[in-house]
């Protein structure tokens, strides 16, 4: 693992020390502090604006860092991550400065999974980056998966999730039948939560915990751009329909006052039917690509 930031311009570094301070103080039980993914690597995008399939999109790349603790954060782990990105946000214009996300997990548990040869976990040993270590702890030796180990892993991942993803399609037009429009949005929310988690799996073989799509469509955002152009939001109504698929999680279950309407699922349904035929394809684009080495390089 690496231990510099060299790679990096000041601001960047400027960033990432303010970063694991506020973590270090707002988080007393952590024991490193880890950044991976592309500004590990030096791929990161600092800002992209493009035309895709004639929508106007931009990106930026996330500052990706792995938090580990004594023991997980348990359900104070977004309350805490809420904290430590209000802190960091301040005086700063949140829409294009470069946006922190977090994962933690307990030490013996990383630990577990580094000697099962697991490939996230894996990936981040050899390529992050330590930014802070409390020194009282070693992480083990992490195992190279064989190629045919990721295959077979990610391959089953594909099967599972994609399936899942499909039979909450089949229920949100069955609610839909039955003009019970709320809850054929939140069918739909399921359905694109696994298929979004369907591209994570493939490509590392970890899913994130979080149910809020915009988290995970940002996780995706690490290893195809493709899924971007399912959800534009350049105007109010599809600021809108997005707002109320991502709100159907709970509100359509817990809020009796939840209103969804025909059209709204009429306007939803193509997007998470484009969206599996674009996960589908990215997918089975990855699970070609592992047969054509022998090992992993993890």
């Amino acid at each position: 693992m690496k231990k510099t930031l060299t790679h990096l311009p000041e601001e960047k570094r400027r960033d990432l020390r303010q970063l694991v301070e506020i973590i270090r103080e707002e988080i007393r039980t952590c024991e490193m502090i880890i950044l991976y993914g592309s500004y590990a690597r030096g791929t990161y995008v600092d800002y992209d604006q493009r035309i895709e399939y004639g929508i106007p999109t931009y990106f930026m790349s996330d500052y990706d860092i792995l938090i580990v603790t004594e023991n997980g954060l348990g359900v104070h782990e977004n309350w805490l991550y809420h904290r430590v990105k209000k802190r960091f946000f301040q005086n700063k214009n949140w829409r294009f400065h470069t946006n922190p996300e977090f994962i933690n997990v307990g030490i013996r548990e990383l630990n577990r999974q580094l000697g099962r040869g697991q490939y996230f976990y894996t990936d981040i040993k050899r390529e992050g980056v330590m930014l802070w270590n409390s020194g009282r702890y070693k992480l083990a030796r992490r195992r190279n998966l064989k190629m045919e180990e990721i295959r077979k892993y990610a391959q089953e991942y594909f099967d599972a999730k994609f399936s899942d993803a499909n039979e909450f399609l089949h229920l949100a037009a069955d609610s839909y039948n039955r003009r019970n429009y709320k809850m054929a949005s939140f069918n739909l929310h399921q359905a694109a939560e696994n298929l979004l988690r369907v591209v994570t799996l493939v490509y590392t073989l970890y899913s994130y915990k979080d149910h809020k799509l915009e988290e995970l469509i940002g996780c995706c955002k690490m290893h195809t751009l493709e899924v971007c152009v399912v959800f534009p939001r350049d105007t109010p109504e599809e600021e809108r329909l997005f707002g109320l698929l991502e709100a159907a999680y709970i509100q359509a279950r817990y809020n009796k006052d939840f209103v969804v309407t025909q059209e709204d699922i009429d306007a939803l349904v193509p997007r998470i039917e484009r969206l599996r035929d674009i996960v589908e394809k990215v997918c089975r684009e990855r699970l070609e690509s592992y047969g054509a080495g022998k090992k992993a390089d993890a």
